[in-house]
């Protein structure tokens, strides 16, 4: 079992930037591949990014490339979102996830922050 949770969600202008952490607990968080969702108010929930276990393979929603970069530190057990040049369209709930090496689908899911972006 891995728990997960997230933080740094807020309130920003268009423009802007921040930086989600996900902080895991549980068994061994380098065993597993992490990603970020996210859903806004009447919209299924949205692949964001992912990254591998070792931090090496990355990838992005093509919504949010070369705008959002995901990072991890194994170290602290802990993944990143930072997200610059935020758009009113970003607004929603973000969620970390994670997954088994062996699997495709995320099993542990955080509890989600929110992040509005204001125009």
């Amino acid at each position: 079992q891995v728990q997960l949770v997230e933080s740094g969600g807020g309130l920003v202008q268009a423009g802007g930037s921040l930086r989600l952490s996900c902080a895991a607990s549980g068994r061994v968080f380098s065993n597993y591949p992490m990603g970020w969702f996210r859903q806004a108010p009447g919209k299924g929930r949205e692949f964001i990014a992912s990254v591998s276990w070792s931090g090496e393979n990355t990838a992005y929603a093509d919504s949010v490339k070369d705008r959002f970069t995901i990072s991890r530190d194994n170290a602290k057990n802990t993944v990143y979102l930072q997200m610059n040049s935020l758009k009113p369209e970003d607004t929603a709930v973000y969620y970390c996830a994670a997954r088994e090496r062996t699997d495709y689908e995320y099993k542990y899911w955080g509890q989600g922050t929110q992040v509005t972006v204001s125009s």
